[in-house]
């Protein structure tokens, strides 16, 4: 908690349990579980821009083939650019594109001089950039690679969903946004019934499910606050 003293963010929290409590209790669902921003998003990380397809990131291992031509079979890593080194080619941006868009693109290098109508496939055999951690109450905490766009609930089945001892209105999403990291906290059981929205999950997102019982002020600082219309910079 970066410039916060601990007597201010008692202060802070103190005040919010009492704005809080004077809201009803349909009114702090409605307002928990606002979604947070997307991150920063540049093209080497890559994102997901309303599309179900993964977007290649820095540092994803790619396997490259080209259809009856053996030779041109080869791994190449995503450099911090979103770059790739492809044989006869050269540099090609590939941080951002989709396998599909990658495919089309390095086909038409291929086409330029080199091979008549190639086809190229590319299989992600390491998926880098984009990770999920979840942490506490789940069967397996860790840290997670995301395929494709992500909701909170799937990303928690990732983990082999929550142990007995999770707290249901106790799951904290930790994101950086701007430069500045957030948090927001969501009610598992209210997002599956649908009374709250199920939030999209990005690389670098960490999800952490407190246990029942727990007396941790600052999750239920967090808690409250989306309550007020807020998001907490930590």
């Amino acid at each position: 908690m970066k410039g916060m003293s601990r007597g201010l963010l008692a202060l802070l929290f103190a005040l919010a349990l009492s704005a809080c409590a004077s809201s009803n209790r349909a009114a702090h669902n409605e307002n928990m579980g606002r979604v947070l921003p997307p991150p920063d998003t540049t093209t080497a990380s890559g994102a997901y821009e309303g599309a179900t397809d993964y977007r290649v990131g820095a540092q994803d291992l790619l396997e490259i083939s080209v259809f009856g031509v053996e030779e041109l079979k080869h791994q190449a890593r995503v450099n911090s650019n979103g770059l790739i080194n492809v044989p006869l080619v050269g540099s090609v941006m590939a941080g951002g594109r989709t396998i599909p868009e990658l495919e089309q693109e390095l086909g038409k290098r291929y086409a330029e001089g080199y091979l008549q109508n190639p086809q190229v496939s590319i299989f992600v055999k390491e998926y880098t950039s984009q990770r999920v951690t979840l942490e506490g109450a789940v069967k397996k905490p860790g840290i997670y690679p995301l395929t494709g766009r992500t909701s909170l609930l799937q990303a928690i089945a990732m983990a082999e969903g929550l142990d007995e001892f999770a707290d249901l209105e106790g799951v904290v999403l930790f994101r950086e946004v701007d430069g500045e990291r957030m948090a927001a906290a969501f009610d598992v059981a209210a997002v599956r019934r649908g009374d709250m929205p199920d939030p999209q999950i990005y690389g670098d997102d960490v999800i952490v499910i407190e246990r029942s019982g727990s007396k941790s002020a600052f999750r239920e600082f967090l808690r409250v606050v989306p309550a007020l219309g807020l998001f907490f910079a930590l």
